[in-house]
């Protein structure tokens, strides 16, 4: 892996594991010579990954769309800020961009994000891994419903391996490296059993 797009908030929420894990999770990163990709702000849990990155002499792209620039949360000291017009542009760069995605804890865009990623990874159109920082237990509720997808046979169990969630960075990122794509999802050829 030479980079991962990070998902994350833009607020750093309740309890200070938050922003602790995301900063462990960008000095995991730098130390492993991985180059993050993220959305290119400088607050919340994006900055603190971002910094944590920079600070161990690691690699920051961020992806930023024009009218965020413009409410100042740009962040300055990145390796790279790639302004783009929208963001399903920034979503596609950083796609594009990344060897594998990881979601930290967040609001609806980071779950957006993440469903996105997910869905495209189910229909083959990346064979990347997905990967959810579980920090505080906060997604354990997503996970259970993934659960409940498979269960109620509205997720072929095989697409139920792309979730691949952890509770420390270091097990994310083994559970990566050993990462094999499901099989590309099609209706005309698969039998329901």
């Amino acid at each position: 892996m030479r980079s991962i797009a990070v998902f994350c908030g833009s607020s750093e929420g309740s309890s200070s594991i938050y922003k602790e894990n995301a900063v462990k999770l960008g000095q995991e990163l730098a130390k492993r010579g991985i180059t993050l990709i993220y959305g290119g702000a400088n607050v919340g849990l994006m900055g603190a990954v971002a910094d944590a990155v920079l600070e161990q002499g690691g690699q920051v792209i961020g992806v930023l769309p024009h009218f965020l620039q413009n409410r100042e949360i740009a962040h300055k000291g990145l390796t790279e800020l790639i302004m783009v017009n929208s963001m399903h542009e920034r979503k596609a760069k950083m796609a594009d961009m990344a060897d594998g995605f990881i979601a930290l804890p967040g609001g609806p865009g980071t779950l957006e994000e993440y469903f996105e990623i997910f869905t495209w990874a189910q229909l083959g159109l990346h064979n990347k891994p997905c990967g959810l920082l579980n920090i505080n237990q906060y997604f354990d509720p997503l996970v259970s419903m993934f659960d409940n997808m498979e269960r109620e046979q509205f997720m072929q169990p095989k697409y139920r391996s792309i979730v691949i969630a952890e509770h420390t960075p270091e097990a994310i990122l083994e559970k990566f490296s050993t990462y094999s794509a499901p099989s590309v999802k099609t209706y005309l050829t698969e039998q329901r059993t």
